[in-house]
């Protein structure tokens, strides 16, 4: 036990900086607007269940989006999750096809428990990508041209992000109700570069513009749940989560320069306002869960964000408030089984439908997607091995001239549980 603990630790401290230092770089014109593109929260076990997780309550797994199934944790028990995943996003606009790829990082969550039916939970999840790079040429003869400005090529490009970074508390108020709360901190930052280069660069000025922009803010996340065993190892499960606003301190920054051929530089505008606010919306989340213990389990989520009341630089009049529904379910054969390791493993379907947070000329982006998943045990113990696949499409209603995305993401986290605080009987 020694062993696997100081592995643990390891692997922590392993993680925390290749987590800062990394970022996701599947290019995605969405990510250019506002704070990016969102990121969907939740452990890949959760993430393969179409992201179902607010009336979930398991003591292997980290259900942070709501902090009242911490309760569940075994006492003397210590979880840990991190994961990584690969991104590829297939993107058309019915006259040619672009894709991009990446690997990258994703969370690492730990939890354990304070005492009996009273547990703890810290962890770091991605909530947007600012990553995208586009690039346009116009040549004479195209819709774009002007004869005044004459050919040019322009250049688009993003990169950063926000994240999330949470400790939290939930503890059985009675047999079968439980409370929690977070307490979270977003923070990040998104750059944006924009460059035109003319085609008679001899006589002309090329253009470079740079924007930043930096946040920071606290908000709370507050959770319930109701247990409802029914005979023969059966339950029920209800549950409902409510995130505060984030009232964020934020930074603007921008500057624009102009140059030419022989060097010449010159800075036509630069601001700087580190004193702006910014508002991140609320969300509201209710969930039902049905299932057997150690068999299999069924859950459907609905979350409402009130995204059309965010205010920060560049934002109004192009969000709106999101609903998205979330269906999985997960099925285990026989999680003790002596002779089959395949009826030992999960299996793990899922869904998902809603719309984007960000309006395109007054017209919704609508997200629908299905995921699948396996939970691979390791050794016989309570730690799994995960992996999921998500398929997401997203689309633009009544519009003909824009994009269409299609995105797969491959994600494989280890879950580590492990009893710790536990006192030998022999040396």
């Amino acid at each position: 036990m020694q062993n696997r603990s100081a592995a643990l630790l390891a692997a922590i401290l392993l993680f925390i900086p290749l987590y800062t230092s990394g970022q996701k770089l599947v290019n995605s014109p969405i990510a250019r607007y506002n704070i990016g593109l969102l990121e969907q929260p939740g452990s890949f076990r959760s993430l393969s269940m179409g992201g179902t997780g607010t009336a979930m309550r398991d003591n292997t797994t980290i259900y942070y989006t709501n902090p009242a199934s911490y309760s569940s944790l075994d006492t003397n028990s210590f979880v840990f999750d991190f994961g990584m995943d690969y991104g590829l996003n297939i993107i058309s606009n019915g006259d040619r096809t672009d894709l991009s790829e990446d690997l990258d990082f994703d969370h690492f969550i730990m939890a354990f428990p304070i005492m009996k039916k009273w547990g703890f939970a810290i962890g770091v999840a991605p909530v947007s990508n600012g990553y995208y790079n586009i690039s346009e040429t116009v040549l004479a003869g195209d819709d774009d041209y002007n004869e005044i400005t004459g050919e040019y090529i322009s250049y688009h490009s993003g990169s950063g992000g926000l994240t999330n970074f949470f400790l939290g508390s939930g503890l059985n108020i009675t047999k079968n109700l439980s409370a929690g709360v977070n307490m979270s901190l977003l923070f990040g930052s998104i750059k944006r570069y924009n460059e035109f280069d003319f085609a008679d660069y001899y006589y002309t000025y090329q253009t470079n513009m740079t924007d930043k922009f930096s946040l920071r803010g606290i908000g709370l996340d507050f959770g319930l749940q109701y247990s409802t065993p029914i005979k023969e190892d059966y339950f029920l499960n209800f549950g409902a989560a409510y995130s505060t606003p984030k009232n964020c301190k934020s930074s603007f920054e921008s500057i624009t320069y102009r140059y030419n051929v022989y060097s010449v530089a010159d800075t036509l505008e630069y601001s700087m306002n580190d004193s702006t606010k910014s508002h991140i919306p609320g969300s509201v989340r209710a969930g039902v869960s049905f299932g057997k213990k150690n068999k299999f389990v069924v859950g459907l989520d609905y979350e409402y964000s009130f995204w059309g009341n965010a205010t920060f630089h560049g934002t109004e009049g192009y969000t709106r408030n999101t609903h998205n529904i979330m269906l999985g379910a997960e099925y285990t054969p026989d999680r003790f089984s002596n002779y089959s390791f395949l009826k030992r493993m999960d299996y793990r379907l899922g869904g998902h439908i809603g719309n984007n947070y960000l309006l395109f000329n007054g017209s919704d982006v609508n997200e629908m997607g299905v995921s699948l998943g396996v939970g691979i045990p390791i050794r016989r113990t309570y730690s799994k091995a995960n992996f999921y696949v998500d398929y997401t499409r997203r689309s633009v209603t009544g519009q003909t001239f824009t994009h269409e995305e299609n995105y797969i993401t491959f994600g494989l986290s280890i879950n580590m549980y492990d009893f710790w605080f536990i006192k030998p009987k022999y040396d």
